[in-house]
């Protein structure tokens, strides 16, 4: 169990796996389980792209700044964050200060892979709008934007970077597991 019940933050681009890990990690822990995107379509009552649609990028920014320092006050958490939480500084503050941040990395080729049919990523979506073209090179030329942007903010504030690449859900939570280990943390 954790010390203190702590709380374990995911971070990393979309298709990490942050979800997918994160709820294999919290019943391991027998801790709760939060994924921020679920806890704004709970409370907005519509999907992350009605969201982004309506108010923006930025409403959705504020509103994922709001939701995320909510869930980070709560004890004996694993939380998976959007991949694009870390560009709020206050976000990243409330991240590094109220628990483990654990990077889950995942190169471009394995996220074109992972978020190939997923109609559920405004960004993947709106590049392919903007292109008028359903192929892998907008998309794969987005998600090289984004990892420019967001892969320094992500090492800035992690204690621990997984590969997900090549990995099975189990084998990234117990190399988790054993990190934390190491660390003191379990």
């Amino acid at each position: 169990m954790l010390v203190e019940r702590r709380n374990i933050f995911l971070i990393g681009p979309m298709g990490a796996g942050k979800s997918t890990v994160g709820r294999q990690l919290a019943k391991q822990l027998s801790l709760l389980f939060f994924d921020s995107d679920q806890e704004i379509e709970i409370r907005t009552g519509a999907n992350i792209s009605w969201v982004f649609d309506v108010e923006g990028e930025s409403g959705f920014r504020d509103r994922e700044e709001k939701i995320i320092n909510e869930l980070t006050k709560k004890t004996g958490i694993v939380l998976a964050t959007g991949g694009g939480s870390v560009l709020s500084s206050i976000t990243r503050k409330n991240l590094s200060s109220r628990g483990l941040v654990v990077y889950l990395k995942t190169t471009i080729d394995k996220q074109l892979i992972r978020t190939k049919r997923d109609k559920r990523r405004p960004l993947l979506l709106q590049s392919l709008n903007d292109g008028f073209s359903t192929n892998d090179d907008s998309i794969r030329e987005t998600l090289e934007l984004l990892a420019k942007a967001r892969n320094p903010l992500y090492e800035e504030i992690a204690n621990i970077t997984v590969s997900t690449d090549e990995q099975n859900v189990r084998f990234v939570v117990n190399k988790i597991l054993v990190l934390c280990k190491k660390q003191n943390i379990l």
